[in-house]
């Protein structure tokens, strides 16, 4: 076992053995090569499964860089165009002067429609044409392109509905055929759970503390009341077998391949040349975060630079989740890193920042750069 890998599993099995966590992996790939594959703990507290390597973990909008990915891949194959109108492939979106909407406006989360109505349910969200139509039937918040807001789940939905009519499949068909399966992970890396695989998931409980805090944050925000995360929520079948592509579910491992796969060749294979993987991680808008509040940077679909609230350089690009999973790579250093977890904990990132640091003190990472 590698030293690295030595240390990272140190972290996992302290938090484990301290009851901080229940289940957990991570994973870190440097210049495609596999550095640490570690997890700790309990996938499913009713039967005491362990956490394996290859068990899936709900990691909420950490799902966002699979949708990103997927993208991303289309527009490099000339499927979609950065710059072409919502409304060349989805008429309806054009309603209340959203015509000039472009993809590059939505990967950026400058697109105006960051939220749903505010009666929207996960009953809703498992219903893709009503939901496609009441993003479509939207009035901009903001006019496209001149500010930028995080679009916490009308993301996965606008771009979704774009590759679903761009290419005759749902995104989580596309995201296993041009994505997972040549990286050899189809069985971990999901945005739509497949039947198949919903008894290997990692099953989730609240931390209670954590959950009543963002519970008192999110009181009086557009939809925040009826879109609660928690336990729940991660363990409900439905939600997880649906395609929400602002969110996901993954292994640790199979979502740091897909970030290394961005970066450099693994196994043969590469999602994007080097100029376009530079493309997607450079920061193309920056400043206020309209929804959020506070300053954000936002590449073609990814977070750029502050991942799981941690601050660094303009080098690392990925998602975090609600609950605490989160995946990045860092083009300074060619490094991917991702840690997900089953103790669903909406305001903190300990276990995240603890492998973060690891990583960094062997590599160094964009918080030094």
């Amino acid at each position: 076992m590698r030293d690295i890998e030595r240390r990272v599993q140190r972290v996992l099995d302290e938090l484990v053995g301290s009851g901080a966590e229940l289940g957990l992996q991570a994973a870190v790939y440097r210049r495609g090569e596999l550095l640490v594959d570690a997890v700790a703990g309990t996938a499913d507290p009713a039967t005491g499964r362990p956490v394996a390597s290859d068990t899936p973990f709900f990691a909420a909008s950490t799902g966002k860089g699979l949708t990103a990915t997927v993208v991303n891949v289309l527009v490099e194959r000339g499927v979609l165009d950065l710059d072409a109108p919502v409304v060349e492939l989805w008429p309806e979106y054009g309603a209340h002067g959203k015509g000039g909407t472009t993809l590059r406006h939505v990967l950026t989360h400058s697109a105006g429609v960051p939220d749903l109505p505010p009666d929207t349910t996960w009953d809703d969200l498992c219903d893709w044409s009503a939901t496609c139509a009441a993003v479509a039937a939207t009035a901009p918040s903001w006019v496209p392109g001149e500010a930028s807001g995080y679009h916490a789940l009308t993301f996965g939905f606008v771009l979704g509905e774009l590759v679903r009519r761009a290419t005759d499949s749902p995104i989580s068909r596309v995201l296993a055929e041009v994505v997972a399966e040549p990286l050899g992970v189809a069985d971990e890396l999901f945005l739509g759970v497949p039947a198949g695989a919903i008894d290997r998931l990692a099953r989730f409980v609240d931390d209670p503390e954590s959950t009543a805090l963002f519970t008192a944050l999110l009181a009086g925000t557009s939809g925040g009341s009826s879109l609660l995360p928690g336990a729940a929520v991660a363990n409900r079948v439905d939600v997880l077998r649906h395609d929400i592509p602002g969110i996901g579910t993954m292994s640790a491992r199979a979502v740091a391949r897909m970030y290394a796969a961005l970066l450099d060749e693994v196994d043969g294979v590469r999602l994007l040349p080097p100029a376009r993987a530079r493309e997607v991680a450079t920061p193309a808008t920056t400043g206020p975060d309209r929804t959020v509040g506070g300053r954000a940077a936002y590449g073609l679909g990814y977070s750029v630079g502050a991942v799981g609230h941690v601050p660094s350089a303009h080098t690392l690009f990925g998602a975090a989740g609600v609950g605490g999973s989160a995946a990045y790579a860092d083009t300074a250093t060619g490094v991917s890193v991702a840690v997900t977890k089953n103790r669903l904990d909406p305001t903190r990132f300990v276990a995240f920042h603890r492998v973060r640091a690891v990583v960094a003190g062997a590599f160094g990472d964009g918080a030094a750069a």
